[in-house]
Formats: structure tokens, sequence, C-alpha cells
């Protein structure tokens, strides 16, 4: 098409269709709240790119019908030839604005030719072809100019007369592939509206052969998808990091002034905590405390200031030994509100000045700092973590547990130079210190250093033989790297410590599965799910289990698939692997565009879960092809993405 133009056979009937497919609306009501819907262009008229609409047109046409007759009563099929002449020995010299306009006068010679006809609307085969062929001259125009604002005005023109086209005949192969390539040259480009024609030729080629896709036969020699896959993974590589951009911007803006996010799930919390070396201490301590119940008797009124504090802390920790993480916060929360208040006041007050210099004597100080840095980061308040976090190694310089958690702080912040120099000093201080070990394996894998990563988990267990965290890590990095025999063993360490522990489970559940053992990979999910019913990644896993094994039937149990995504979610909503999984299963099963809309919807309700771009982007990944190929469908008037429906 870029080297020849179009042909048409002029022994063939003019009028080629009886009706004109219903054309593609503006688009916004396809488009969630994510993603800016452009303005829509003005449909081309086929006379005249700077004329009246063909909306206009068609409400003139009785009117002005005589008229033409009377004007142009010379006017003739031989005429529109002549004039498609010149256009391409004009296209041959590279004088494409000559050949455009040729073509243009083609054109409304075409239109005039069908006045007074009974078909004076349906545009003819030869139409279709001088506008696909002017739109080859903008587009060829649009190159010999470069960059710049004529460029993309060519772009526009050549975007127009295809979409006119395509409005008239959808499934015109040259017309779509012309109008992937301008949005690709589009300034900047329009890389949204790319993977909308993308899906559209997709869809076209999928409907075209829908019985051999159907029955799983091989497509004719010769015969392959319109678009190659390096290209589609191309255009997705620019587009991602555009929409992730937008979320996030979006999330920001609709986030109220000083909120934090949810915390994740118990199970989640649970990990973390186990992670730190003392973890023990605090649960002993707090299991030797008073019960909850007995401290809020004493929490009243009369309190003084430094006790509330005191007192608080005791609850929130003992709060956490109950597993009541949401409490436990707020107990946290308010005690920090009291040493804000008292630290403000304490400057031009002298008792809060005294109340201030006993609290930070006290030794339960730097614990309420902690505890209050590690809740604000479970909130994914990395600000108000570090704050925390840094007031408590000024207390406590040597606490190697402190520059950890501090660490863990950079990490999420994606600050890894700061993070690798906390390990460092911790592990200065104290070269044993297992946590540091522990978390600085994860970094390790962050930066796709897996012989580090295991080489740090290896040292781990030799001095923490007890520490299963620490095994199922290793088998994860074993995993990682394929090596399915030493993260079996890791794994049976792990269960040898912790034999009712729902990780080892789901863990072995995954091996198993990546060795196709799909009833043993079942049975430990179900041990998974039963040992902490609080563990969603046991619930995505069991569910993989269930779609990739067949009923029955002969087919895989979908609905308990669903049912148990769904509950996923319901136990972490923030766990973003189920809401992939869930809307990859729902779109395949949807049998109307209203379907597929709710799974725009599922993608849109993840995301606002998301704390991180990192987090969003295989939910953002899977909304915008999934947006993409409902905006394809409604353009091309289909009513289902679903070729089995």
């Amino acid at each position: 098409d870029d080297e020849e133009l179009e042909e048409y056979d002029s022994s063939k009937g003019s009028n080629v269709s009886a009706a004109r497919p219903r054309m593609r609306e503006s688009g916004t009501g396809f488009l969630p709240q994510f993603v800016e819907a452009e303005q829509s262009r003005p449909e081309t008229p086929v006379m005249s790119n700077v004329k009246q609409s063909i909306a206009n047109i068609e409400e003139a046409e009785i009117e002005e019908e005589n008229e033409m007759n009377d004007s142009n009563p010379a006017l003739s099929f031989a005429d529109l030839e002549e004039l498609d002449k010149q256009g391409k020995i004009f296209f041959k010299a590279q004088k494409y604005m000559e050949a455009a306009d040729c073509f243009t006068k083609a054109l409304e010679v075409g239109e005039a030719l069908r006045k007074g006809k009974p078909n004076a609307n349906v545009v003819t085969k030869q139409e279709k072809t001088l506008l696909n062929n002017r739109s080859a001259m903008y587009e060829k125009q649009a190159i010999a100019v470069g960059e710049g604002p004529d460029a993309n005005m060519w772009v526009d023109l050549a975007l127009a007369d295809v979409d006119t086209l395509l409005s008239h005949e959808a499934s015109h192969a040259k017309a779509r592939q012309r109008k992937l390539r301008l949005l690709e040259m589009s300034q900047p480009p329009r890389y949204f509206d790319a993977m909308i024609e993308i899906c559209a030729m997709q869809l076209l080629f999928m409907q075209e052969n829908r019985d051999r896709l159907r029955m799983g036969l091989p497509l004719p020699a010769g015969v392959k998808p319109p678009v190659e896959q390096d290209r589609i993974e191309k255009i997705m590589h620019e587009l991602l990091p555009l929409e992730l951009d937008k979320i996030m911007a979006s999330k920001e803006k609709e986030k109220p002034n000083g909120s934090a996010s949810k915390l994740p799930a118990s199970h989640t919390i649970m990990q973390l905590l186990k992670s730190f070396r003392g973890y023990n201490a605090w649960m002993a301590v707090a299991a030797r405390d008073e019960s909850v119940e007995s401290l809020t008797t004493q929490l009243n009124d009369e309190v003084q200031s430094l006790e509330k504090i005191k007192l608080l802390l005791r609850r929130g920790r003992r709060h956490a030994f109950d597993k009541t993480f949401s409490n436990a916060v707020d107990d946290f929360d308010a005690a920090m509100d009291i040493v804000n208040e008292v630290t403000a006041a304490a400057a031009s007050d002298e008792s809060h000045k005294s109340v201030l210099l006993a609290l930070e004597t006290d030794e339960d100080y730097p614990r309420l700092l902690e505890w209050a840095g590690l809740c604000r980061h479970l909130r994914y308040d990395l600000d108000g973590a570090v704050e925390c976090y840094d007031k408590c190694s000024d207390l406590e310089p040597t606490n190697t547990e402190i520059l950890v958690k501090r660490a863990g702080v950079k990490m999420d912040a994606g600050k890894v130079d700061a993070a690798v120099e906390l390990f460092q000093t911790a592990l200065a201080l104290e070269p044993d210190a297992t946590d540091a070990l522990l978390h600085r394996s994860n970094l390790h894998m962050m930066q796709g250093k897996t012989e580090e990563s295991k080489s740090d988990l290896e040292r781990c267990v030799a001095l923490k033989p007890d520490f299963t965290l620490a095994y199922l890590r290793l088998a994860t990095v074993h995993m990682a790297t394929n090596d399915i025999d030493n993260a079996m063993n890791a794994l049976e360490s792990a269960g040898k410590l912790d034999p009712n522990s729902s990780d080892v489970h789901s863990y072995r559940g995954e091996l198993y599965f990546a060795k196709g053992q799909l009833e043993d990979a079942k049975e430990e999910f179900e041990k998974a799910m039963e040992n902490d019913p609080n563990n969603p990644n046991a619930f995505v896993n069991a569910a993989l289990v269930v779609l990739n094994t067949p009923s029955s039937s002969g087919m895989p149990d979908v609905q308990e698939g669903i049912r148990l995504l769904n509950q996923a979610i319901k136990i972490d909503p923030q766990f973003h692997a189920a809401y992939v999984h869930l809307g990859q299963l729902k779109l395949s099963m949807a049998t109307n565009l209203s379907d597929a809309r709710d799974v725009v919807a599922l993608y849109d309700k993840g995301i606002k879960e998301c704390r991180t771009k990192e987090e969003a982007k295989d939910i953002c990944s899977m909304r915008i092809l999934a947006v993409a190929q409902v905006e394809a469908a409604s353009a091309l008037n289909m009513e289902t993405l679903n070729m089995q429906a």
C-alpha cells in the first residue's frame, strides 16, 4: 500500500452495499474513569476534508439535487476516471498534494453522480478507493514534512479520511493498517487509540477465521494475524507507563489530605512481624500483660498524658498479639497524637516541657516510635514511617532491627542505594543479624541478583536453623532459578519446623503445580486454606489448579475458580494478583459488551486498592487490553468479544 495506490474495477457495479454500518461513537462512554478519552475527530465528508459534515450533506441532498443536476449536466463517470488517472500520475511523481487535489475533485464528481439515484446515500466502491488513496497522499505528505505541527495536520487529515472510509467499510484492511501507522506517527503518538485499532483488526481476523479457531484447526498456509506480536508488545511498552502515570496522578488527586492506605490482610502483617528478630520478645511481653478489657478500664480522663501514652502502647501491643491490627493501629496513632500535642505545647508551657523530657527518657518511647513507624509503613505512609523510625534510631543508634525497618521503607520508596547502605550499617554493627540478611535477600531479588539472595538466605538458616520464613524465602529463590529439587528440600525443612504452616503447604502446592502434578497441588492448597483461611495466596493458587483441571464434563469448574478468586479479594482487597486472574477469566466468559465492561470495573476496583505503580502494573496492562477490546468491538458494532457465542 505504500508503493501502489488502491485500484478499483470499473466493470463492477458502483454500489457495493445496501446499508451503511453504524458509525463509531465518541467512545467516552466506554472508557472508565482512569483513561482520558480524547475528543473524537469529526468524520470527514466524502467530497472534501474541509466542507460540511456528512450529516449536513445528507440533510441538504434533496434541496441540492436539482441544482447539482442542472449545474453539472455534462458530468460523467469518465470525468471521475480521468481525475483518478491524473492523481496517480502526480503520486508517481511524488507530488502528493496535487494528487490529493485530483482525488478530492474525483470524489466530488462521484458524489454528484449519485444525486437523484435510488441509492444516493450509498457510497460507491470507487469513492471508497478514492478516499483511501487520498488518505495515502496525506500520509505521504506527513512523512515528507517530518515532525512538527504541519506533519500532525496531515496526519489528522489522513486519519479523518480513514475514519470516514471505515465508517462505510469496517473491514477495509488497508485502511485499518494505515490508521494504525498514523496513530503511531502522530505527535505525541496516540498509543491507546493504536491499541484499540489493533484489537479491532484482531477481532475481524478472529471473526473471519471463527470456525477454524473454534474447532482448534490450523490456519490456512500464509494466513497469519494482522499485527505481529512484537509490534503489539512495543505499543504496550510505550502505553503502559503513560497509563500508570495517569492512574497514580488520579489516585493522588482523589486521596484526601492526610489520609493513608488501608492495612493489608492479617496474614501479610503476620509474615512481616515474624520476619524480625524482636517478634518473640514483644509477643512474650504482650502475653504477660493485662487483657485489652483491663487496659481499657484504666484509660480514663483522669490519666495524665505520659501514663496515657504508655497505656495506649500496651493496649496496642496487646491488640497486635490478638491479631486485631486495626485496633492496634488506632491505639498507636492515638498515642502519637498525644506525643505531638505535648511536643507542640512544650515550647511555651513548662508543665508540658517536663512531660516531654520524661517521655524522651522513658524506655517505652522508642517502642512506641517503632510500632508507629511500622503501622505507617503498613498503610504506605512512607514519609510518616521514616519520621518515626528516624527518631527511634536517634534514641537507639545501635538498634539493628530499626535499621532494617528503615531499609524496608527505602526499598518501598524505590531508594535502593539508601536501603543498601542501611543494610550494610546493620550488618557492620551485628554481622549475625538474621533479619538484616533476610530482608537484604529480598532487595537482591528485586535487583535480579539471585546468587547474592541465595547466599544471604543460606547464611540466615545456618545462623538460625529454626527460621521457617528464611527456608520459605530460600525455596522461592530456588523456584525462581528452576531448581525444583533444592526448592523442595527447603520446603521440607520449613515443614518440619511448622507442619501446619499455610505458607509451607501453599509453596509446596506451587512446586507440584509447576511439575504438572495437579492433584497433589490441589491437596496442598486445600491444606493451606484450611490452616489459614486468611491466606489469600492459597485461594488464588487453588483457583489456578481448578481452572487447569478438567471436571467430569471435560471442562474446568469455572464457577469454583471464580468463587476462590473472589474469596481471595474478600480476604485481602489489596491482593492484586487475584484481580488479574479473575478479570482474565471473566473476560474470556463475557457473552456481551456489558459483561466486558464489568471486567473493566473490576480492574478499576483493584487499581484503587494498589499503593504503588509496581502493584498497579499488571492490573493496568490487563485493563488497557480490556478497554481496547470493548472499544474495538463497539466500533465494529459487535455485541460480544466471545467467538464461541
